[in-house]
């Protein structure tokens, strides 16, 4: 398994962003060449330093008010990160409890989970997750709670189907003819043959984690506006779009980036991990 991970491309370039974001947020005040809230009002939308009237000392440029660009970025990995696996790990732990009730149990308790999550599906979750950040108030912890509260079903849906699959298989029968309690069953043999694909799972729900934050920071909804974030940082660069296009496309291609990197991660160990794609 570790060859068939070493040889995915997929793992590769999805292992490298991950590490790359990790590493920027981890060590951002050591990497990140100036101070992200320091402004300087004299040097106002300057231009990347490959530019002709670009300054060496801001190698992406500043902003509206003379912020080191590059700066921001590294500091907003900080915020990109822990919304995504905050939030991922949120959403996975609800969707998974239940949907190892509904796939073991089965009855009334698949009926009621099998209907929540038709409901809770129908609301457009961009919307529900603005409509809960407002009621919540912003902040880190608000949106975790939003991002988790509403993609939750990702996890139960898919978790769900694979422990329906599960339950039939010959080794869930032994340990049945043993004696086991269900919740052993579902614990020690069913959710140990799930984790693979809740890796995946997270992988994937780590892109979308931050493409929401990127939104509600953009309609601010997340993080204090002094807080570097991606999202708020697309909000200020549309301003001036046509005079400092750099402030708009800087953060777009580092969520672009980003959220490619975690979904090749997962896509790769999918492939890897999932035996039927092994085949």
């Amino acid at each position: 398994m570790i060859r068939a991970l070493a040889a995915n491309p997929r793992v590769w370039f999805g292992g490298l962003v991950t590490f790359a974001v990790m590493f920027a947020a981890v060590f951002a005040p050591l990497i990140a060449p100036h101070d992200p809230l320091e402004q300087d009002l004299l040097n106002t939308t300057l231009p990347p330093a490959w530019f002709a009237d670009g300054n060496a000392d801001f190698l992406l440029g500043t902003d509206s008010l003379g912020r080191d660009v590059l700066s921001r970025l590294i500091y907003a990995c900080q915020i990109a990160l822990q919304v995504a696996i905050y939030a991922s790990l949120a959403a996975g732990l609800i969707g998974t409890l239940l949907g190892l009730i509904a796939g073991y149990f089965g009855g009334v308790a698949d009926s009621i989970i099998s209907r929540l999550v038709e409901i809770w599906m129908a609301f457009p979750p961009v919307l529900l997750a603005i409509v809960l950040v407002a009621v919540l108030g912003t902040g880190l912890t608000s949106v975790v709670v939003a991002i988790a509260v509403v993609d939750w079903t990702r996890f139960c849906r898919v978790v769900r189907a694979e422990v329906m699959v599960q339950r039939e298989q010959d080794y869930v029968a032994s340990a049945i003819t043993l004696g086991m309690s269900r919740v052993g069953i579902l614990s020690q043999e069913i959710l140990p043959n799930v984790v693979p694909l809740l890796i995946v799972l997270v992988t994937l729900e780590m892109g979308v984690a931050v493409i929401v934050e990127a939104i509600l920071s953009f309609v601010g909804l997340s993080i204090s506006s002094d807080t570097p974030t991606w999202g708020g940082m697309i909000q200020e660069g549309r301003t001036y779009i046509n005079q400092a296009w750099w402030l708009l496309a800087c953060p777009v291609a580092c969520i672009i980036l980003v959220v490619l990197g975690f979904n090749a991660l997962g896509d790769g160990l999918k492939r890897v991990l999932d035996p039927v794609m092994r085949r």
